[in-house]
């Protein structure tokens, strides 16, 4: 049966949506062709011109800037629910999400109202306050591996913390992380594979000094017999992964991987830690550690457990914690680390997310979501393949299937450059570059997600 969607003010700008009757999903896309504005980017385009000038690149980081898909990127000018409108009015169906934060939506009227409020009483207070205490019970009592937490300002501050934490618990100084997977942009992580399998990580960046990477080992994800011969071979402090990679495209482990590498920690005396930024409180309310049933000793957070504003946190075992200064020796500080504002878009996003119902939605929506974009992307003859975990998705122009970094590395880039330019002009808004999750929100819809997919089906045809 053909499935029916009603075309909204983005889809069909120059008509009144009150008076339209359900369409079928092909009409709509031909309907869309015909009555569509011309797509304009001008002022985006001048901004963008006038940043390159005064900011490096003309962003504040780098992947805003296009460079993987081409083109000026898109000058924002406003956000809310599930939509993000541009400098020259257009709008679009957002699935980056502020890269994952807005889990609720953008600007949500709940989070808004209660910032009001807050703000009333001042922005930063530089001290103490009762808020802090609040998101960190409501963390505590989410996150499996959580017994003490820490706030911070970003999940790379919040990984630098960890990293310098596993080092002084266990009084070793290596780590093994993952091709492929991002914590930040830390010194000791910003590290490539060599040319073996298992290698020693090599500066990935100028200015990384050989010896702030000579700690870190690279391990294959979802490879657990190359980490257990670096276990064997290294003392190691820690091993630490995105349970779930969303910085090489999403890739989802194998449980028994998760499991295996809680194992072989244990026996080796190292730590295991879940860089959950991307996956805390988006893939289920206690984590990637809890969808899966794998307990990590310390666990890093952020994004969505700030609502939307500026947060990082790393949290683990008292006794891991406890070393963490004033409590211990192991020096940590930040100006506006548990800042009230931050604190409180945190408590109120979580207690909307623990409603009845929302990481059910979310998962309905997102399934929709990927397998519509793979069925119009293999009747129209591309190689894709991908998948989700509750909010959480990506594809890849490959046949796959996509478990490490090397068998993303496959992927067709140019053609989705040209996929991502397709669906640009088509009001839809996805991350730009073939190496990023996507995000999926509460505010999103049935009928979002129908014209996402026709759009999809258009642009599919046309590569």
């Amino acid at each position: 049966m053909m499935k029916h969607v009603t075309i909204t003010a983005l889809l069909l700008p120059t008509l009144a949506t009150a008076f339209l009757a359900p369409i079928p999903a092909k009409q709509q896309v031909r309907m869309m062709a015909a009555t569509m504005a011309p797509f304009k980017t001008d002022k985006s385009s001048a901004v963008f011109e006038e940043a390159k000038g005064i900011m490096p690149g003309g962003v504040s980081s780098p992947v805003r800037a296009f460079k993987s898909v081409g083109g000026n990127p898109i000058v924002f000018d406003k956000v809310k629910g599930a939509y993000a409108w541009d400098v020259d009015g257009n709008k679009y169906i957002d699935y980056v999400g502020s890269w994952g934060p807005a889990i609720v939506g953008h600007a949500d009227d709940e989070v808004l109202k209660v910032l009001g409020e807050v703000m009333a009483k001042g922005t930063s207070f530089g001290a103490p306050s009762s808020y802090e205490n609040v998101l960190a019970k409501m963390v505590i009592e989410a996150v499996p591996s959580v017994e003490m937490v820490r706030f911070t300002n970003s999940g790379t501050e919040a990984c630098m913390g960890m990293l310098r934490l596993v080092r002084a618990f266990t009084k070793r100084e290596k780590v093994i992380k993952f091709d492929g997977c991002y914590h930040g942009h830390a010194d000791g992580f910003l590290v490539q594979a060599g040319s073996g399998v298992a290698t020693l990580g090599l500066p990935d960046s100028p200015g990384v000094p050989q010896g702030s990477t000579a700690g870190t080992l690279v391990a294959e994800y979802n490879n657990l017999a190359n980490v257990e011969q670096l276990l064997k071979e290294h003392e190691v402090a820690a091993v630490i992964l995105e349970p779930v990679v969303g910085n090489s495209g999403f890739i989802a482990p194998d449980k028994s991987f998760l499991e295996g590498l809680r194992k072989l920690t244990k026996e080796h005396g190292a730590l295991l830690v879940f860089d959950e930024v991307m996956t805390g409180f988006r893939i289920s309310y206690g984590g990637a550690q809890e969808y899966f049933g794998v307990t990590p000793d310390i666990t890093t957070m952020g994004k969505v457990i700030g609502g939307g504003l500026p947060v990082g946190a790393y949290g683990g075992r008292k006794d891991i914690m406890s070393m963490v200064a004033p409590a211990g020796p192991m020096y940590q500080a930040g100006t506006l680390s548990g800042n009230p504002l931050a604190m409180t878009a945190g408590i109120k996003t979580l207690e909307i997310l623990k409603r009845p119902g929302s990481y059910e939605k979310l998962d309905k929506l997102t399934a929709r979501l990927i397998d519509g974009i793979l069925k119009e992307g293999a009747a129209a003859g591309h190689a894709v393949c991908g998948g989700h975990i509750s909010g959480m998705f990506g594809f890849f122009f490959t046949e796959g299937p996509v478990r490490c970094f090397s068998d993303a590395a496959k992927s067709d880039t140019a053609k989705f450059a040209k996929w991502h330019r397709g669906m640009l002009e088509r009001g839809v808004y996805l991350a730009p570059s073939q190496y990023e999750a996507g995000f999926m929100s509460l505010a999103h819809t049935e009928a979002d997600i129908d014209a996402t997919i026709a759009a999809a089906r258009e642009v599919f045809k046309t590569l």
